[in-house]
């Protein structure tokens, strides 16, 4: 059987592509085709224990059954470093555009909303005492806005918010853009609080998106945060 392989992040640059396709045999598990790629690449185990799989958009683990066509996608830890009844429909969005932060606020807040807390992530001039040119972020863009959909349905259930903007932006971002915005409407202050930041520490490790850094003295694939153990393919030796 053929199943279609996407790369995304510093994979595309160890295997020299962003795609591929690959002849199994029938009813091969996900382990099969991680050998494969480990037999491949010798310098790829140098990432293996941090890998997730995704399958037809969906994270599975390395015992996972393939079949005829489907979609898998190797994805290295993403980018990081290290009332109800009255709830909406969150606003979420991958954008190219720049992002603006005051109008995207401006939408969310209600009369009956007695905070709004905002995340801004912006783009700053260094990292690691390296002088920062710009960044580019790119995603596995299909996945990521069902995961970020999600995530915001989530958060509006577990802490008991009203409503969540959840914006990120791909592209070239220059030094003070905004790459990702979230913003959380509560009547109380301290669910919109912690809302937005479970929000954004469960987006920089699940959502696939990677950012490449581009230095005056180089261009690096940002280490991410490692995904939680639960969405870990963990590859081994097996072959079935």
């Amino acid at each position: 059987m053929q199943v279609r392989v996407l790369f995304f992040g510093v994979l595309k640059d160890i295997l020299s592509r962003d795609r591929d396709i690959i002849d199994l045999p029938e009813s091969a598990s996900v382990a099969v085709l991680l050998n494969h790629y480990r037999d491949f690449a010798p310098h790829l185990p140098q990432v293996w224990p941090a890998l997730a799989v995704a399958v037809n958009e969906q994270y599975v683990a390395s015992t996972h059954t393939l079949s005829e066509g489907d979609e898998v996608a190797l994805l290295p830890p993403v980018s990081g470093g290290s009332e109800v009844a009255t709830a909406s429909v969150p606003t979420v969005a991958i954008v190219r555009d720049p992002i603006q932060a005051h109008l995207l606020v401006a939408a969310l807040k209600q009369g009956e909303d007695g905070a709004a807390v905002v995340f801004d992530g912006i783009v700053r001039n260094h990292t690691r005492g390296r002088r920062t040119l710009y960044l580019v972020y790119e995603a596995y863009e299909s996945m990521a806005l069902s995961q970020m959909h999600s995530l915001a349905a989530e958060a509006i259930v577990r802490f008991s918010v009203r409503d969540v903007a959840l914006v990120h932006r791909l592209g070239r971002l220059e030094i003070g853009e905004t790459s990702v915005l979230i913003a959380v409407a509560s009547a109380h202050r301290a669910q919109a609080f912690d809302a937005c930041r479970w929000l954004i520490d469960t987006l920089k490790k699940t959502v696939p998106i990677w950012k490449r850094e581009f230095f005056e003295d180089g261009v690096v694939w940002a280490d991410g945060e490692p995904f939680p153990a639960e969405l870990k393919a963990a590859p081994g030796e097996t072959s079935q």
